[in-house]
């Protein structure tokens, strides 16, 4: 893929002007110590590391004995390593739904909708007025507001899936998965989707939710992290489900919506009595947290956050083969390996750098990076003194990467660290050879981004054999139980990786100046208004990433 000669020269000229000790003279990662880690917590004793199972509490442990042993602090609340989030996984046993339209009652038939497993309550019912909201954007950004002039406080919202023409990339992504927030925003009780899908896929999709548990992370107040302020319920509509409930006919609107082109408002007197049970099942799993305090004491309490998620998706017994554990050793037994591997890279030196590191191992990323949201809903430091988060996430160590992939490059200056260590190692910053996948908002490093701290995710690049080896590993490998320690894994390569990620949380630790984001990109201005921006190279406005 392309790489980006620009943004390497200026990075360059960044490390030339940072205080930072020489990336030439760093330390260097040790391939056995990353193998050493992989092949514990990729071991079929572990049984897979889902998030509340024996399996990943061992994995905890495993990570606190070694934050101890290379001499780190406890990070977690209280003195602790441990920061423990509460869950709720909710099982489905019950659903009811009468629209009345015009004063006439129609029950909806459980094919046609469904409301998801609410983690709220076992009991949950909302009896409300119906409004249909088009889209259900509320981007002033962007200059949509499908909620202009209409009131849905305390009230159903019904919106269309899909999203305008024109809207794309990651933005589009963040977007599309924060509609339920947007209802909730604007005082809604409860959220419907319409699927732009015939009714065929649609039922097969409510038929696919009926039957699988939600989990959710649980809030000190007992509120559920997905259903946020007002919001009691949330599902899915068929196009025939929602004209039940709307007493219209839609085939326009999700045509319309198929196209990405306007929606047509739909007046209507409609309110749907709707109720859901769920049995629930409490559990937590915890996020293990370390720290290294700066040795500047005016820098010291701003930190650096290097994150990995220990969790994976344990036994699957219902899956073909005699292989009924899923190792998850490259997601992401690897990434918690290359940060405890930079993590003992920091303790190697003379002295800490000037800013603290935090480092952490994150649960539940595979349940929808609920380890990650409620940490950045309740971080173990203020938000404001966190300057930038590194996450590591699925490297493949397959083969002799010579580039990476900056996931947020270009959106803020975290990308310039990435120049900065790897020119050190001889490894170019490639642009996102897999647009269409929406990586940025797909990992823990997403739910920083959302607190306006500046974050990026590295994967292995696609050059030297790159490609080959990752479209191999989605298609055979990829949370199937071959990702276990069969692979013909690299132990240098992953080294590597482990150094080139030590090198950009130690320049960032060690610079003057704090990343920030860049100007003009939705992102900064979404999620951080109001603070400082800084310029975007010129080689990120012609690469091939999203704006």
């Amino acid at each position: 893929m392309p790489s980006l000669p620009l943004l390497l020269t200026a990075g360059l000229a960044l490390a030339a002007e940072t205080p930072a000790t020489s990336l030439d003279s760093a330390p260097r990662a040790d391939a056995d110590q990353v193998r050493a880690h992989v092949e514990y917590l990729a071991d079929d004793l572990l049984e897979g590391r889902q998030s509340g199972t024996r399996g990943y509490d061992l994995a905890a442990l495993y990570v606190v004995s070694e934050f101890r042993a290379i001499g780190l602090e406890p990070g977690g609340p209280d003195g602790s390593w441990y920061q423990d989030v509460p869950f709720i996984r909710a099982r489905l046993t019950g659903t009811e739904a009468v629209a009345t339209v015009n004063g006439t009652a129609t029950a909806l038939a459980d094919e046609d909708y469904v409301i998801t497993a609410n983690a709220r309550g076992e009991e949950v019912a909302v009896d409300a007025d119906v409004v249909f909201v088009g889209y259900g954007l509320d981007e002033p950004l962007l200059g949509h507001d499908d909620y202009a002039g209409k009131d849905v406080t305390g009230k159903i919202v019904i919106a269309i899936g899909g999203l305008p023409e024109g809207i794309e990339g990651d933005v589009a992504a963040h977007l599309s998965s924060a509609k339920a927030k947007t209802a909730a925003a604007n005082g809604a009780v409860g959220f419907f989707e319409i699927s732009r899908a015939d009714d065929a896929r649609a039922r097969n999709f409510i038929g696919y939710l009926r039957k699988n548990p939600k989990v959710d992370w649980i809030a000190p107040d007992g509120s559920p992290g997905s259903l946020p302020g007002a919001l009691q319920l949330s599902g899915i509509l068929t196009k025939a489900g929602a004209e039940a409930v709307l007493g219209t006919d839609l085939t326009d609107h999700v045509e319309a919506a198929r196209n990405g082109g306007a929606v047509a408002a739909v007046a209507t007197d409609a309110s749907l009595a709707a109720s859901v049970s769920s049995a629930h099942e409490a559990f937590t799993s915890p996020n293990v947290i370390a720290r290294l305090p700066g040795s500047d004491p005016e820098l010291a309490d701003e930190h650096v956050i290097m994150s990995a998620h220990l969790d994976h998706v344990g036994v699957k017994p219902e899956t073909r083969g005699e292989d009924k554990i899923f190792n998850g050793a490259l997601d992401n037994a690897a990434g918690i390996a290359t940060m405890l591997e930079a993590a003992r890279l920091f303790t190697l030196a003379d002295k800490a750098p000037p800013r603290s590191v935090t480092f952490i191992a994150l649960s539940a990323e595979e349940m929808g990076l609920l380890g990650a949201y409620y940490y950045a809903a309740h971080p173990t430091v203020p938000t404001d003194r966190i300057v930038a988060n590194v996450n590591l996430d699925m490297p493949v160590p397959l083969y002799d990467f010579t580039d990476v992939v900056a996931f947020g490059a270009q959106y803020n200056s975290v990308a310039e660290k990435v120049a900065d260590a790897g020119a050190s190692l001889g490894i170019t910053v490639s642009s996102d050879p897999m647009p269409e996948q929406n990586i940025f908002v797909r990992s823990d490093h997403y739910a920083f981004a959302q607190e306006g701290v500046p974050a990026i995710l590295l994967f292995t690049g696609y050059a030297n054999g790159g490609e080959e080896q990752w479209g191999a590993f989605f298609a055979e490998r990829y949370h199937q139980a071959g990702d276990d320690l069969s692979q013909p894994l690299q132990w240098d390569a992953l080294a590597k990786y482990a150094d080139l990620n030590y090198r950009i949380a130690e320049t960032i630790a060690a610079d003057e100046e704090r990343p920030l984001w860049y100007a003009g990109t939705f992102f900064g201005d979404r999620f951080a208004p109001g603070d400082a921006r800084a310029t975007r190279p010129a080689a990120l406005d012609s690469a091939s990433v999203n704006p």
